[in-house]
């Protein structure tokens, strides 16, 4: 709802004014409805304000208590204020019109610390408690909002966005190698495995699930939630199972719906974003209003290349589920004319980082752009659903039968998922093997893996010892965990933040240029803490793979996308096809970078140089899954970041 930001002398000085002003300025670029700042001797807090709830209009931010003397700027949509009317004993006719922000004092008042642990929804705060001489602020468990901050004997500056602090004459704008390193060697679409760092040396950020305290002149970062398989929910029938998930799930759709303009979601094909409009839209016919979908979809001349089971266009399941939910004003976006290579710079602007997921940056900008013409204030998704509601990966599953010995239950199993999707029971059994059981693949290599090309020059990799740190986390030279199978991958994304951090700096970045919210159902913390309660039987049965969601959804979503095991859609597939009038350029520019002796410093030049081989034999669109053209769009991308520090 708001950039916020901040600075708070340690050593008594007065405020300087026109660090106040620095600071307020670089906000500038974003859209607002409302700017204010509110200051003491040694304390300013700043807001520039987007209204996107009912009780956000008008809102009066920084807020300032003056019985109990605090004053917070926040960033902030809470979804579980019913819950925190009730426990604050709010009176009734205050609690429709009370703010978010004020709903976060009174938490603090009766919490302190603690008060994160009792919020739900998507937060960054910063409250100045006079009485105590403190600043105390927190992020949310998955880090939706992004928080940054610089520190040094005598001031602490904090922020939403990096370029403000920049902005201020004490920061010194100077590269962070560490971060760089690990963002280089990191294989995924992660940043960095230290959550705290950021690409500039001089800016902090405050993790997810974290909070931060800064009183006497010491600062204090604090985890405060840990995501991790709790006590094992037990039910009496399937049925109960997913009426509670409906429960559970509904109320998490329904928090997320609250805004005084238009509700608008990305929709694909799949489950994800299929569930996510269905249970949205149930709630908005019920309202009498419509819900606007926004779907990516290639331009007329692309050809799919893709195999059968996969589909770069997919508008035949996307209207499927418009034309059966009902109450949708859909919208097809082709995004004519965009590309990855063309919106580098705009991106770098915008994240004020380097990134991985180039193949998707044009639509997922597009799509902000589109929603925000449409006035639409929430944009619902579901992007963290295939670690919560859309779990269950069948030979997986099926591997962990084998390892216990449920040999006619997995039997069972087999014939039925067979029956379903096609193919030899014993070549899933040989599947499962090497998926149970990673010593076969050691002894009995099958075949090259898919992977993408180092990033890092091996010289810089040894300089940071990026490895080394790498291992605390159980991640290894590839880049990535080793000997992982998909249960641990998912107990490692609850458990390591870090993985949530690129996503949630995109989501803030765009939300702010854009002036809407992004909000994911499939994030919220009581539907994650549910789905990680359930038996691992509940999303893989009967030969269904994503159980839990496709029984759930029954009467939300046709059966067509609800029962579909066969095909998968595959966005981001016209890549290389959207780059070919712009290949010159980019082919000039890769040969540029692989001359330039202060970039090769970090990148793998070895690799730079053996990749271009490739793309002088020019572009052709099946090239977009070539690990060697996805290596040299990411060079590229850090390339153009590091020209900031020329």
């Amino acid at each position: 709802m708001s950039a916020i930001t901040g600075i708070y002398h340690l050593n008594e000085e007065t405020i300087n004014i026109q660090h106040c002003r620095d600071l307020m300025s670089a906000l500038q670029k974003y859209p607002a409805d409302n700017i204010q700042t509110w200051y003491l001797d040694k304390i300013f807090l700043g807001c520039h304000a987007q209204w996107i709830t009912p009780e956000s209009v008008g809102e009066q931010l920084p807020f300032y208590d003056y019985e109990r003397q605090c004053a917070i700027t926040s960033d902030a949509i809470i979804d579980n204020r019913k819950e925190l009317l009730e426990k604050l004993q709010v009176e009734p006719s205050r609690q429709k019109y009370i703010t978010d922000s004020e709903l976060i004092l009174l938490s603090y008042y009766k919490w302190k610390e603690d008060v994160p642990k009792f919020l739900v929804g998507d937060f960054t705060f910063m409250i100045w408690d006079q009485k105590q001489q403190r600043l105390f602020g927190a992020r949310d468990f998955s880090g939706s909002r992004t928080l940054y901050y610089h520190k040094n004997h005598e001031k602490f500056a904090f922020c939403t966005t990096i370029e403000p602090l920049l902005s201020l004459p004490f920061v010194e704008k100077k590269l962070n190698e560490q971060w760089l390193a690990e963002f280089l060697a990191i294989s995924g679409m992660v940043d960095a495995v230290d959550s705290s760092i950021t690409p500039y040396q001089n800016i902090e950020q405050l993790p997810p699930s974290h909070s931060i305290l800064i009183e006497k002149n010491k600062v204090t970062v604090k985890r405060y939630s840990y995501l991790t398989q709790g006590k094992r929910l037990k039910l009496k029938s399937n049925e109960e199972y997913i009426e509670a998930f409906q429960s559970v799930f509904q109320e998490a759709v329904n928090s997320r719906l609250r805004t005084h303009r238009k509700v608008g979601a990305q929709l694909s094909g799949g489950l994800d974003s299929g569930a996510v409009v269905g249970f949205a839209a149930k709630k908005l016919q019920m309202e009498k209003r419509p819900l606007h979908t926004f779907s990516y979809i290639p331009p007329e001349d692309f050809k799919d290349f893709t195999p059968k089971y996969l589909l770069a266009d997919e508008r035949p399941y996307i209207k499927s589920t418009v034309d059966y939910v009902g109450g949708i004003t859909d919208h097809y976006c082709d995004f004519k004319g965009k590309d990855s290579f063309s919106e580098i710079d705009d991106f770098l602007e915008i994240l004020e980082m380097p990134y991985k997921f180039f193949e998707n940056s044009f639509w997922l900008k597009g799509m902000f752009e589109q929603a925000h013409k449409a006035d639409v204030g929430v944009l619902l998704n579901g992007d963290r659903g295939n670690f919560s509601i859309s779990w269950g990966f069948a030979l997986e599953y099926y591997t962990l039968l084998l390892k216990r010995l449920k040999w006619f239950h997995l039997y069972q199993e087999l014939i039925q998922y067979r029956n379903k999707v096609g193919g030899s029971r014993l070549r899933n059994l040989k599947i499962m093997a090497r998926i149970g059981f990673p010593i076969i693949n050691r002894i009995f290599p099958e075949g090259t893996p898919y992977k993408i090309p180092s990033l890092i020059n091996p010289s810089f990799a040894e300089k940071m010892d990026v490895y080394t740190k790498f291992k605390e986390y159980g991640i290894d030279h590839t880049g990535w965990y080793s000997n992982s199978d998909m249960f641990n991958e998912r107990k490692k994304h609850f458990e390591d933040i870090f993985q949530w951090n690129a996503g949630s700096t995109l989501a803030t970045k765009l939300s702010l240029r854009y002036s809407l919210w992004k909000r994911d159902p499939t994030n919220d913390i009581r539907v994650i803490q549910f789905c990680l309660s359930l038996p691992e039987g509940q999303y893989v049965q009967n030969g269904l793979d994503r159980a839990l969601i496709r029984k759930s959804t029954e009467h939300y979503l046709p059966d067509k996308v609800r029962l579909n095991q066969h095909i998968r859609g595959v966005q981001g597939a016209d890549w290389v096809h959207r780059m070919i009038p712009k290949w010159d350029t980019f082919k000039d520019e890769i040969q540029h970078l692989s001359t330039d002796e202060r970039a090769l410093e970090f990148l793998n030049g070895q690799v730079i140089k053996a990749a271009l081989l490739k793309v002088e034999q020019g572009p052709k669109p099946e090239s977009s899954t070539d690990p060697d053209f996805k290596f040299l769009m990411r060079i590229l991308i850090v390339y153009r970041f590091l020209k900031n520090f020329d």
